[in-house]
């Protein structure tokens, strides 16, 4: 948690993804962790040992307590449409969303730091907020996880 960052095992492509957090995330994670207590992982399976490994129950939660409609390929897409109305660099992009640049040289050469992909996460987060009109003190506030 110190480093503020997290890490996605064995995603789609078959590589683990470090992501960086950013202060949102962060303050909500350190919250899940001090809930967890002595457990490793953050998302632990219901009633079980272990990391939670299929999201489709916890979506199917999220959707009926909200009354949304959604799936987990909606907030990819509202994540990367946010990105990009910022103009984050489409490199970094690739880079948040675990995409392989197969085929581009020129990624080949760059060096993306994870400070460069906190700046830009930290971008998303506040857009998103501030267009759901959410104050980030009021969302991060033990009662309303």
């Amino acid at each position: 948690m110190d480093a503020k960052t997290f890490k996605v095992e064995d995603t789609k492509n078959g590589t683990d993804h470090m992501l960086p957090m950013s202060d949102v995330l962060h303050a909500l994670f350190l919250q899940r962790h001090n809930d967890t207590g002595e457990e490793q992982y953050v998302f632990r399976r219901e009633g079980k040992k272990g990391h939670l490994v299929d999201v489709r129950d916890s979506v199917k939660k999220v959707r009926d307590k909200s009354d949304l409609s959604f799936t987990v390929h909606d907030l990819r897409r509202s994540f990367i449409t946010c990105a990009e109305g910022l103009d984050i660099s489409p490199y970094t992009l690739k880079k948040l969303l675990n995409h392989k640049a197969t085929g581009d040289v020129t990624s080949g050469y760059l060096v993306i730091t994870a400070e460069r992909l906190r700046a830009a996460m930290q971008q998303i987060t506040d857009a998103i907020l501030q267009h759901a009109e959410i104050e980030k003190t009021t969302l991060i506030q033990r009662d309303n996880l």
